[in-house]
């Protein structure tokens, strides 16, 4: 053994979600356990979630609401660290909670609760917290467990936890360490890309809605099977808004994109019923009942021919309405990593055991959260995510 290195049982990379959350689990097993991340203060990405509210969890959260290339392979950790089991802690801690919509909980007061509840229960666990504290190297020591060099020194440790995160939002430190960490050990990285990201539009595309940034309404985005309804905004550089973060995990550039702008409702029905009700009334007015007025506007600028309704025949206004349930979007990209909550691929789940997040080549080797390809949907599933991945390899590392 290096002369000036110390040890520990287990050794976490990332304190972010999952690691924290499997350092605590490890600890009340009685393992000694150190966490070191690499930023200035842990937590970084819970801090600025949900608003500075942090949605810490999803009541709804099952395994069709991530992404993998194997989706089974979520499955084991989420149905045995479930959201009750997280609320049961943060009410333990007396944190207050609300649900804002579709299952979605979010802290009454400030994100920082949930990071002061992860440390506190490290603490009462025992672990060893480490922060600005980068990693230079790892390597695999001769008769099992890991050497790591750090800017505090070297750390040999018996289980080595790789929660590192994704590309997402590099302003809050993100890189991709844990990529070439699996790298590094064999294990294959399928490709990345941007998740839960706001759309670009270019060209002419992009002016039909310039003039439009701010607004916002419902809509129901669509892209092949995946189908999201939620509000929709509009940007200064495209479109942005929950059911555009959803779909962009689906799509890619090439596939098709389309946006009923009134989900739920018999579009071609309503028009021609304010055809009957209000023949001399303009397109424009009666699409400003249904839509924002600078909206309705520009559909009438661009798209649509304004004129009083008694002026379009029996086959024009059904037409307008089967635009308006299938309204094309060519979107020329997303905005990237810097704006995305989530990084979709990563470390391949078939070298990873589904139920203790372990490496199948590499004893005492795991890998948790985010760094994994598994990607959920907006609305608190990502931290379920991490919570249950973290438990999972905490419970066996």
């Amino acid at each position: 053994m290096t002369p000036s290195a110390t040890t520990t049982d287990v050794l976490v990379i990332g304190g972010g979600a999952a690691g924290l959350f499997c350092a605590l689990t490890a600890g009340r097993r009685g393992r000694r356990v150190r966490v070191i991340e690499h930023a200035n203060r842990c937590g970084k990405k819970i801090l600025m979630s949900g608003g500075g509210r942090c949605n810490f969890t999803n009541t709804g959260t099952t395994p069709a609401n991530f992404l993998s290339a194997n989706p089974h392979f979520c499955k084991s950790a989420l149905a045995r660290y479930r959201p009750e089991h997280f609320v049961a802690m943060v009410d333990a801690h007396g944190i207050a909670w609300h649900e804002k919509e579709l299952g979605q909980l979010f802290c009454d007061e400030s994100s920082k609760q949930i990071v002061a509840m992860l440390l506190a229960e490290c603490a009462d666990a025992g672990v060893q917290v480490e922060v600005s504290c980068a990693v230079a190297s790892v390597a695999a020591m001769d008769g099992g467990g890991f050497s790591v060099a750090t800017a505090q020194g070297v750390v040999h440790a018996e289980s080595l936890v790789v929660a590192t995160g994704g590309l997402s939002i590099p302003s809050m430190g993100a890189t991709g360490f844990g990529y070439d960490l699996a790298r590094q050990f064999g294990h294959a990285v399928l490709p990345t890309r941007a998740g839960l990201v706001p759309l670009t539009l270019s060209g002419k595309h992009q002016e039909h809605y310039a003039e439009l940034s701010g607004v916002a309404f419902p809509v129901e985005a669509r892209c092949g099977q995946a189908s999201f309804r939620n509000a929709m905004l509009v940007t200064h550089r495209g479109l942005s808004g929950p059911s555009i973060l959803q779909i962009s995990s689906y799509w890619e550039p090439g596939k098709e994109l389309l946006l009923d702008l009134m989900p739920g409702r018999d579009i071609e029905a309503w028009l021609l019923e304010r055809q009957r009700a209000k023949p001399a009334a303009e397109l424009r007015t009666v699409l400003a009942e249904a839509f924002p007025q600078r909206f309705a506007q520009r559909l009438c600028e661009v798209w649509f021919e304004n004129k009083p309704l008694r002026q379009y025949t029996h086959r024009q206004l059904p037409d307008i309405a089967r635009q308006l349930a299938h309204w094309p979007i060519v979107a020329s990209g997303t905005e990237g990593y810097r704006t995305a909550e989530v990084t979709l691929g990563g470390v391949d789940t078939e070298g990873l055991s589904s139920a203790t997040m372990a490496s199948k080549n590499t004893q005492g080797l795991y890998f948790i959260g985010e760094v994994v390809d598994v990607s959920g949907w907006l609305g608190g599933y990502n931290f379920q995510w991490a919570w249950a991945s973290g438990h999972a390899a905490g419970l066996a590392a």
